[in-house]
């Protein structure tokens, strides 16, 4: 054979199923390595932790995000971070009917105060009277505890207060990585309650303990709805206003009630914190206090709570719900009456859910591939709590 004829000779073509079994093979590899477990929990520290120092540096140079649009952002992005323990899509799927509930909360309730319902200035300082033997906690507690300037306490007071800002969309997220179901539990109950309290908050406005201390009985005879005096200062109202005089007074601090639910902010160095949130209380509706919705979302955090954390954890809750009620009457948020009646909101809305999900347990469809009868008709009968391992 000559050279020619040799360069002529036909070559051998690779066969295309050759490749296109490679290109499987190479898929199969990557898609082999993006869902090894091993992989996925890397880059789930990874996206945490991004995550995480996004969140810091937003609060250190712009501040905490007190809005509830932007808290409810940040911690939705936090949820998605997580892939691998929930499905992206149902980030979707949970989250934004979620978030649009509360904003249109959000309106709602902002049009609250504009219906002209009469305010209720005095039947609350009546109750708190009858259930502390003619003593008005929210004077006595500022009589003794407070100061010319802050004290540790006070800044105690303050962040108690302002945890409630972010318990119930910290609660959410939590319990969202962990059970889906329980996530649409808590949700459920928390925008009913919140839509409960603005419905009596509407009907039935009522003024704080702060607003008492700066109008007299004459000028909130008739039960108006925006009385001149709800704008103004208790330094200049005579005798100490509804509530009556602070008597024992501490060296330099004023004779008057306060409001002190941003007072501790100076010990914190966070002032600016501090004006944000006097700024955001002057937007409000000022006479939506029965019921404290501060207190009733406290007490369907630890109701909520009860059975799916250890026993030791129990004592917490009941602490914390003891401290934001005696930090709402020393801050002048709320009288005592007002805080009864969010317990007793948030142990209806508990109780109305208990009832509910029971019926719906009941209805369901028995299982047909039970291999025991008698133990699925026991379980119709009590269903399961449904907890999840408490990792606190």
């Amino acid at each position: 054979m000559s050279v020619d004829e040799a360069v002529d000779l036909p070559q051998v073509a690779v066969p295309a199923a050759d490749n296109r079994g490679w290109a499987k093979r190479r898929l199969a590899d990557v898609v082999g390595v993006l869902t090894d477990p091993l992989f996925r929990t890397w880059v789930r520290w990874w996206a945490v932790a991004v995550w995480g120092v996004a969140f810091a540096h937003t609060c250190y140079y712009e501040g905490i995000p007190f809005d509830r649009e932007g808290l409810l952002l940040w911690l939705v992005a936090g949820a998605a971070v997580t892939f691998g323990k929930r499905a992206l899509w149902t980030v979707a799927v949970d989250w934004l009917p979620f978030a649009a509930v509360l904003v249109a909360y959000d309106y709602a309730r902002g049009a609250a105060d504009s219906l002209g319902m009469p305010t209720w200035w005095t039947p609350q300082i009546t109750v708190d009277k009858a259930l502390f033997g003619g003593v008005e906690p929210t004077v006595w507690l500022q009589e003794h505890f407070r100061y010319a300037t802050a004290r540790w306490w006070d800044a105690a007071v303050c962040l108690i207060y302002i945890s409630f800002f972010f318990l119930p969309y910290v609660t959410a997220a939590v319990l969202w990585v962990r059970s889906r179901r329980d996530f649409r539990r808590w949700a459920a109950r928390f925008v009913t309650l919140s839509f409960l309290g603005f419905g009596l908050f509407a009907l039935f406005p009522a003024a704080p303990p702060w607003a008492a201390a700066q109008c007299t009985p004459a000028q909130v005879a008739g039960h108006p709805s925006a009385p001149a005096c709800l704008f103004g200062r208790p330094a200049f109202v005579p005798n100490g206003g509804l509530l009556g005089p602070v008597r024992h007074v501490r060296a330099g601090a004023h004779p008057w009630l306060e409001r002190l639910s941003a007072r501790g902010w100076s010990m914190l160095h966070l002032r600016e914190a501090g004006m944000l949130l006097h700024k955001g209380q002057g937007t409000v509706d000022v006479v939506a206090a029965v019921p404290s919705l501060h207190a009733g979302g406290t007490m369907l955090f630890a109701l909520f709570m009860w059975r799916r954390v250890r026993v030791w954890w129990r004592a917490v809750l009941v602490a914390y719900v003891l401290a934001m009620a005696v930090a709402l009457v020393y801050a002048a948020e709320h009288y005592a009456a007002d805080i009864l009646a969010g317990w007793l909101l948030a142990a209806l809305v508990m109780w109305g859910f208990a009832r509910l999900e029971s019926r719906r347990s009941r209805a369901a469809p028995p299982d047909t591939l039970s291999t025991d009868p008698a133990a699925s008709m026991l379980e119709s009968l009590c269903p399961p709590i449904a907890t999840t391992p408490s990792s606190i």
